[in-house]
């Protein structure tokens, strides 16, 4: 993994969706970034899923309950 982490939880809640694609779509293919939240960021994978088909990889790697982490990949 790359040093890339996006730590969501400070960010105000209407910029937190447009924060995180503008991070991924800045990703080259085969690089990630870790987004860290205070709670299960699933909403996110579903909007990926929706909005970007078949190009990101999804991973967790901390699952609660104060914090959890996903590397999200760019494929």
């Amino acid at each position: 993994m790359t040093n890339n982490q996006l730590d969501i939880r400070t960010v105000p809640p209407k910029e937190k969706h447009p924060t995180i694609f503008v991070t991924f779509d800045a990703l080259k293919n085969g690089e990630e970034f870790q987004l860290v939240n205070d709670h299960d960021p699933m909403p996110f994978y579903y909007q990926f899923k929706a909005e970007r088909p078949n190009q990101f990889g999804w991973e967790y790697v901390e699952q609660g309950p104060q914090v959890w982490r996903v590397n999200i990949s760019k494929k």
